[in-house]
């Protein structure tokens, strides 16, 4: 009997996940978890999910064999191109799903956290598709150095807040969405934008991301004959992208499955996100996962080049990946992750956001057989990140 790595009926991913909330946002997440399986089910929200997807999106993403990138590793790799999504990522796969949840549950109004400005920019663009109400929570430091996401979040009508404490990344974007929501607990609907938060968001979001799998399926048996690749590579901040890219696979014990996580400056530099070679069990942001802490609980600041990576956790499902071994964790470091950017600039004209960048960087850490198939989850296009490119001095 094959073993399903999917979240069980009370929110769990083997012993990661749950709910762990205050009493006010109760409500709130129940509503959602009695309502989420049912109203996405619905005919007519596939047939309205599926026409965005298609016609706003511009899905289905190519599935790109990378034939400069193949000789070099001699082997076959094939790029998903979640970089050519309608504003530059796969993150407006979940936002899309979740302003048509949030529009049957008659929310008025959208809140979001965002690290790197892509999540941040997919629910500004469906909040204005939709006319909805937008604030954005995001880290100071992130707003600095993604200040043209910014600035695109408020071209489309949304308000952008900056949260001021601890590290000031996406960590405390969270917590300042979370303190929204609990004031707000009526009218407002919470867009996570990762496989992060209490139960359902983890499953929700990963099942609006599964769109990624289920192409690469049918894509790779047009072009191989053949729906399984040998090796799935995908980056892990939170994990949106990588259970996405890995949903459909999860019971396919012949695809190796392989998540890059940002070792920063190096694992043991006090300065990294390498989350699963450092953490240990906790709970954040309503779950139980993998968190990076000290000896009596307290969250450790992460640091990575790449804005979307620097997250003190995982969602709970790479937890449990991560624990079964269903998944190969690698720890990219932020020189690893330039090398790799540059490198398929150069081979392929294709300019890489900074977190798939550590997905890219993992082929220098493996060896393939020359029939091999790799696909290379390439979740943002690296437009949002030239200026850390400019002060890295890799050109």
């Amino acid at each position: 009997m094959q073993n399903s790595y999917n979240v069980d009926e009370r929110g769990y991913y083997g012993s990661f996940g749950g709910a762990y909330i205050p009493e006010m946002l109760y409500p709130n997440v129940e509503e959602l978890r009695k309502c989420y399986l049912s109203i996405i089910g619905e005919a007519s929200f596939k047939e309205e999910f599926d026409a965005l997807l298609k016609d706003y999106v511009g899905r289905p993403s190519p599935l790109y064999l990378a034939k400069r990138l193949s000789a070099k590793y001699n082997t076959n790799v094939y790029l998903k191109r979640e970089d050519l999504n309608h504003t530059g990522a796969h993150k407006i796969n979940n936002t899309i799903g979740q302003i048509l949840l949030a529009k049957r549950l008659g929310k008025t109004r959208i809140i979001a956290e965002t690290g790197a400005g892509q999540h941040g920019v997919a629910t500004a663009t469906v909040c204005a598709l939709m006319g909805i109400q937008c604030i954005v929570y995001m880290g100071e430091v992130d707003i600095a150095r993604q200040a043209p996401n910014v600035y695109r979040m408020k071209l489309m009508g949304a308000e952008v807040r900056a949260a001021t404490c601890g590290s000031k990344t996406l960590k405390d974007a969270t917590n300042e969405a979370m303190r929204d929501w609990i004031s707000n607990p009526v009218d407002t609907h919470y867009i996570i934008g990762s496989v992060v938060g209490p139960h359902p968001f983890p499953d929700m979001v990963a099942r609006f991301q599964s769109i990624i799998s289920e192409e690469i399926k049918w894509q790779l048996k047009e072009k191989t004959g053949s729906e399984n690749p040998n090796y799935v590579i995908a980056c892990v901040g939170g994990g949106s992208n990588a259970a996405g890219a890995f949903y459909h696979y999860l019971d396919r014990p012949e695809v190796t499955l392989v998540a890059a996580e940002a070792a920063g400056l190096g694992i043991s530099s006090g300065h990294s996100a390498a989350t699963t070679f450092l953490g240990k069990s906790g709970v954040l942001h309503g779950s139980k996962t993998i968190l990076m802490q000290s000896e009596d609980g307290q969250i450790t600041e992460p640091y990575s080049i790449s804005a979307g990576l620097d997250y003190p956790g995982i969602g709970p499902i790479h937890a449990h990946l991560f624990e079964t071994g269903r998944a190969k964790f690698m720890a990219i470091s932020d020189q690893e992750a330039l090398d790799a950017a540059v490198q398929l600039s150069r081979l392929e004209g294709i300019i890489p956001a900074l977190e798939s960048s550590h997905a890219l960087a993992c082929l220098d850490k493996m060896s393939f057989k020359k029939d091999d198939i790799v696909v290379i989850n390439l979740s943002g296009r690296g437009d949002k990140d030239m200026q850390a490119f400019m002060n890295s001095g890799v050109v």
